[in-house]
């Protein structure tokens, strides 16, 4: 039961207004790079200079019609869209198999396989892989990077995830008479939504700010993204910033709700 301000103790009023001084402090941290960008993609690049951290004299869109009028924003941000939305799909799907497989079953080197996966990216030569394949300069080579990028993460995430399932609830289905992909698809997958969440949020985020690859694997607009802009547009970049920070804000939220609903959700009913 709450006890009310004026029902605390000296000590303990104290210490409830300096808990929510810290939590307003923590607010402004977090929100003043967002709010700093916003103000600064009103301004112009002289009174970035002069005073950053001062309001604009006009609010204008001159910034957002230079960015339109440098570079194909609208394309590079279609291509981001694509990348990033295949990648985080073909990432969930596959390594949700292969974490279930890791967390159910035992073979001969599963450990060191898990392993070697992990580190496969490090250890293999990307350009040279994409190249080979016909695929630089493609938007499917960067989908299979970025999936590739992301494997290590989502491993993890997702055995952990399925290890946590007990071994009941596939059992039970398998006496129902579910076949395994039934018994994957309709059983463990739901099971294992908070993880899947995660995994696919974090995968969504790390590939739409993905730069590098995307740097070293394209040489044309057809394929390039939306960081890649930022880097070489710099008058009108805090109005670019905010249109690539925009789909982040809520999947960051989202984000956190759901691991959140999967801590809660550790225990399942017998």
């Amino acid at each position: 039961m709450k006890t009310s301000f004026g029902a605390m103790t000296g000590r303990e009023r104290l210490c409830f207004v300096l808990k929510y001084l810290f939590m307003a402090l923590c607010v402004v941290v977090a929100l003043f790079p967002i709010i700093w960008v916003i103000l600064s993609s009103f301004k112009t690049n002289a009174e970035i200079l002069s005073n950053g951290i001062s309001l604009p004299t006009h609010f204008g869109f001159d910034g957002y019609q230079s960015a339109l009028d440098m570079a194909p924003i609208f394309k590079f941000f279609g291509n981001s869209v694509i990348v990033t939305c295949c990648a985080t799909v073909l990432n969930v799907l596959v390594f949700a198999m292969a974490g279930y497989a890791f967390a159910r079953f035992r073979f001969p080197c599963d450990k060191l396989l898990y392993m070697l996966l992990s580190l496969s990216l490090v250890i293999q030569p990307v350009y040279s892989v994409v190249n080979n394949l016909g695929l630089y300069d493609t938007k499917a080579g960067l989908i299979l990077v970025n999936t590739a990028l992301n494997m290590p993460m989502s491993l993890l995430i997702l055995r952990g995830a399925f290890q946590s399932i007990p071994k009941a609830i596939e059992e039970a289905a398998y006496i129902d008479g579910a076949g395994f992909l039934r018994t994957f698809f309709q059983i463990m997958m739901p099971c294992a939504k908070g993880g899947l969440t995660s995994a696919a949020v974090l995968c969504f985020l790390n590939t739409w700010n993905e730069f590098t690859f995307s740097l070293i694997l394209t040489s044309s607009e057809s394929a390039r993204t939306l960081p890649l802009t930022l880097s070489s547009v710099r008058p009108a970049s805090s109005a670019l910033t905010i249109r690539r920070c925009l789909p982040q804000l809520p999947l960051r939220s989202f984000l956190r709700s759901s691991c959140l609903r999967s801590s809660r959700s550790r225990s399942f009913p017998a």
